[in-house]
C-alpha cells in the first residue's frame, strides 16, 4: 500500500428498518501526502459514509484502510480518536462554533481537546492571517458573516497542524461569492501548509478546486479526473 491514505474494497450497509442499504459495495482510493481530492456525488451515493469512515468516526464492515501508517482495522475506539486528536482536522457545512465564544476561544478550543495547554502561536498566527480572520478574534459567531465564520472553523480545523483535513460540504451555507472565497483558502492552505485535503460537495464547481475528482454514485467510484484548472499547481 503507497498511497498516504489507501482504501481498499470498503464496504458498509446500514439497517433502515427491516431494509438492509449497501452505503459502499467496495470503494478504493489512494490518496498522496498533500494532496486536494474532491469527492463528488449526489444524495445517497455513499460519499458521506466514505468520510465517515476516512475520519474514523465509523468502522468499515470489511476492506481495509490505513491512513499515515495508521490501520483502522487494527485500532480500537480509544486509538481512533486520538488518531483523530492528532492527525485529523475537520470542517463541515455547519459552522459549528460556540456561541457564547469569540473566534479567538472557538479556535483554541480544538487546542484543548486535543489535550494541549496553548496553540503553537506562530502557527496560530499563520493561519488566523492566511484566513484572513486576525481582526475577527475578539467577535462572537452572531457578529460575524457566514464566510468568516466558515474561515473560523477553518482555522479551528488547522489548529493543531493535522496532516489531514476532511471538509463535507463546506459551502453547503454560503452564497456563492463566500463560497468562493473558503474554497480559495482551503487550497491556498492545502498549498502552503502541505496538508492533504479531502473534500466532500455535490456541486462540480467546488469540486474544480481539488487536484483531482472522484466521482461516486450508488456506492461505487464511478470515475475519477484531474482537473486542469488546478491539477499539477501544489
Amino acid at each position: 500500500m503507497a498511497g498516504f491514505i489507501e482504501a481498499v474494497d470498503l464496504r458498509k450497509t446500514y439497517r433502515i428498518g427491516k431494509v438492509d442499504v449497501q452505503a459502499l459495495r467496495g470503494v478504493s482510493l489512494s490518496v498522496n501526502r498533500g494532496e486536494f481530492v474532491s469527492i463528488v456525488g449526489p444524495s445517497g451515493s455513499g460519499k458521506s459514509t466514505l468520510f465517515y469512515l476516512l475520519g474514523g468516526l465509523a468502522r468499515a464492515e470489511s476492506g481495509h484502510l490505513v491512513v499515515d501508517g495508521d490501520d483502522f482495522a487494527l485500532l480500537s475506539d480509544a486509538e481512533r480518536t486520538n488518531m483523530r486528536k492528532r492527525k485529523i482536522g475537520f470542517v463541515f457545512q455547519k459552522f459549528n462554533l460556540l456561541p457564547t465564544l469569540d473566534a479567538g476561544s472557538n479556535i483554541q478550543i480544538a487546542v484543548e481537546i486535543a489535550g494541549h495547554s496553548a496553540p503553537d502561536p506562530v502557527h496560530f498566527e499563520k493561519i488566523v492571517r492566511l484566513l484572513g480572520v486576525q481582526k475577527r478574534l475578539s467577535h462572537r459567531p452572531s457578529e460575524m458573516s457566514g464566510g468568516e465564520q466558515q474561515r473560523v472553523a477553518l482555522a479551528r480545523a488547522l489548529v493543531n497542524k493535522p496532516a489531514i483535513v476532511l471538509a463535507d460540504e463546506p459551502t453547503g451555507n454560503l452564497d456563492s461569492e463566500n463560497s468562493e472565497i473558503v474554497l480559495n483558502m482551503l487550497k491556498q492552505t492545502n498549498r502552503e501548509l502541505g496538508q492533504t485535503v479531502l473534500m466532500i460537495t455535490h456541486n462540480p464547481e467546488a469540486a474544480r478546486y481539488g487536484d483531482r475528482i472522484v466521482h461516486m454514485r450508488d456506492g461505487l467510484m464511478v470515475s475519477a479526473e484531474r482537473d486542469p484548472q488546478w491539477a499539477g499547481r501544489n
